[in-house]
């Protein structure tokens, strides 16, 4: 039997996801440096409602307030031991919500990284991370997520250990890795080393692209750059920030508008993008507006990167070779030593 999300793509064009989890908490009144996951349990209403809004927005797919909820990334609050509760909870709390809405709409697990190396430029270890992203997506299932989405990733190594370790749950996964102003990953990657590296993951990966990173002119600049290689089988994801940040009477605040992300959206489809949505500074307006876009333009030709950067703004860095040549494509030898440690 085919997962909830699988199902969906084999039904629609395109899949809308959700927005930002962080910077829409801090809008609630979290405070920077507390962990968000705290509230799954502590402030239970206000994720429900973070959840409702995206829900009502008309998002296919919703990610869980789980983004830091491995016991790496808990042992810095003395929370290691509360993995299964934090994650089961937030899992849950999102079921019920999708529930009442009486939509039909993914519960998408979220997986961050772990947040420490692995070896040989750190300490851990692959049975270690395994280990680490299996007692988080654990809780997650017993939550009652569709599939794990694993995401924000840079490292080929920890991106493995998470593939594995919701394989060993038996639930679906995604994976998407940030670039940066290069274009590139943390490690070196580009997007078409990660296409070619998504590809070859056992099992098969529902779908794959990036997020977060850089602004969306950048991500899609990236989808363009591997735009010729993509085959029906490729389901591509791009999840962009929300225009570029701004401290604004101390608060960081991102820039882009409804009708900003109205435009990406279109244009990410238009470029091969069969899941879209938003990553940092995106609420529910934006993501309604985006859905409204795509539901009311059809399909139009792939857009060039000077309509890009005309159309939703200019690059923050040397994406642009990517598209149009002058930079190495391959992994540097440093990051091929690390993936197969």
């Amino acid at each position: 039997m085919a997962d909830l999300l699988t199902t969906l793509l084999s039904e629609r064009e395109c899949l809308i996801t959700d927005g930002a989890t962080g910077t829409n908490l801090f809008g609630m009144g979290l405070s920077q440096g507390y962990p968000p996951e705290f509230w799954n349990v502590e402030q239970a209403d206000k994720i429900r409602r973070h959840y409702r809004e995206f829900v009502e927005a008309g998002s296919d797919i919703v990610l869980t307030n789980t983004f830091g909820g491995t016991a790496n990334r808990l042992k810095l609050h003395k929370a290691q031991d509360r993995v299964h509760e934090i994650n089961a909870r937030a899992a849950n709390l999102l079921a019920d919500e999708i529930r009442r809405s009486g939509r039909v709409v993914v519960n998408a697990g979220s997986v961050g990284p772990l947040g420490e190396l692995f070896r040989p430029l750190g300490e851990l270890s692959h049975e270690q991370g395994v280990a680490a992203f299996s007692e988080q997506v654990r809780g997650l299932k017993d939550g009652g997520v569709d599939v794990v989405w694993i995401e924000t990733m840079f490292s080929e190594v920890e991106l493995r250990a998470a593939v594995e370790a919701a394989a060993l749950h038996d639930l679906p996964a995604v994976v998407t890795m940030s670039f940066d102003t290069s274009g590139r990953t943390m490690m070196g990657q580009t997007p078409r080393d990660f296409l070619e590296l998504a590809r070859g993951l056992t099992p098969a990966l529902v779908a794959y692209g990036g997020n977060c990173g850089t602004g969306a002119p950048d991500l899609l600049a990236g989808l363009l750059s591997i735009k010729d290689q993509l085959t029906p089988a490729d389901v591509f994801v791009v999840k962009a920030n929300c225009g570029l940040p701004e401290l604004i009477d101390g608060k960081v605040c991102y820039t882009g508008t409804p009708e900003l992300m109205a435009e990406y959206a279109r244009m990410a489809r238009d470029s091969g993008a069969r899941i879209i949505g938003g990553c940092c500074g995106t609420t529910a307006a934006h993501v309604q507006a985006m859905r409204a876009a795509l539901e009311s333009t059809p399909r139009g030709p792939s857009p060039t990167l000077d309509e890009i950067t005309t159309r939703i703004g200019p690059l923050t860095g040397s994406t642009r070779s990517l598209v149009e040549g002058g930079g190495p494509t391959r992994r540097p030898r440093r990051q091929r030593e690390v993936a197969g440690s």
